[in-house]
């Protein structure tokens, strides 16, 4: 595949020897206008990528956090083909950041495997991330994205065998997602020790970027994954933020947020 929106972004990062920021929040938490709104603020404030979480009922890597956005989404009616219309409208409005769904398998293969790799193409998505989809398991959902054009992004774990993390690298394409952790997602004090150990392992592995997620949330969480990795993804410190902010306050709060977190700027507002 040519290089895409992922690509471009990671080249960049390196040229101008940065760290990218990969945001997370929830398809329709709290709704879908809030969601059209913050995503372009999270950009405005530092963020590279975003990650858009498809509503799942039984979101297992989930902490009470996301398991909570995501069942407030599901009960606002958001569905896989909401997300993709979100997709579509963001690039609409001129978002141009790499957008990469994340989800579970299920809702996808109801969906319709090929049927939803082709939608989301043509709505402007540039990668897949699939969080209950072993890469023993991954034939189908590979070929199909290599055929749309679409980056099918694996995760791996500190308990992930040589074996594992090989056949991931052989797989994957876009970026390389390390779980920081053995545990679902969620803010901590302090990221995992050994993930340096762990980071280096995969980097020995792959030459594709490095994503660290799960249990970042603060800056010195993205000081410490800069130095190992080449981006650090946050989700439930993003979506906790959304929660405890007023609807009209929510898009200021969350570019600056961002700001914060990625030291653009060294107090939150």
């Amino acid at each position: 595949m040519k290089p895409g929106r992922i690509e471009e972004t990671f080249a960049r990062l390196k040229a101008e020897g940065r760290t990218g920021f990969v945001a997370f929040l929830t398809v329709g938490y709290p709704d879908v206008e809030a969601t059209l709104r913050i995503v372009p603020a999270l950009i405005e404030g530092g963020a590279d990528v975003i990650e858009l979480g498809i509503p799942f009922s039984d979101p297992l890597a989930e902490g009470p956090t996301i398991q909570k956005a995501s069942f407030h989404a599901l009960e606002q009616g958001v569905t896989v083909a909401t997300c993709l219309d979100v997709v579509r409208k963001l690039r609409d409005s001129g978002v141009e950041a790499p957008i990469v769904p994340m989800g579970y398998y299920n809702p996808l293969m109801a969906y319709g495997v090929e049927r939803f790799t082709k939608d989301a193409a043509e709505a402007g998505v540039d990668g897949l991330i699939i969080v209950d989809l072993p890469p023993e398991e991954s034939d189908e959902m590979l070929a199909a994205c290599e055929a749309a054009g679409l980056r099918l992004i694996y995760l791996v774990a500190p308990t992930s065998t040589e074996e594992r993390i090989r056949e991931v690298a052989r797989r994957a394409s876009g970026f390389v997602y390390c779980v920081s952790v053995t545990g679902v997602t969620g803010a901590r004090d302090e990221i995992a020790p050994g993930l340096a150990e762990f980071v280096g392992r995969v980097r020995s592995a792959t030459n594709l970027p490095i994503a660290v997620g799960f249990g970042i949330s603060l800056p010195k969480h993205f000081e410490a994954v800069a130095r190992i990795a080449d981006a650090a993804v946050i989700g439930s410190a993003i979506i906790d933020e959304i929660a405890r902010s007023d609807p009209s306050e929510q898009s200021e709060r969350l570019k600056s947020y961002a700001e914060v977190v990625t030291g653009r700027r060294g107090t939150a507002a």
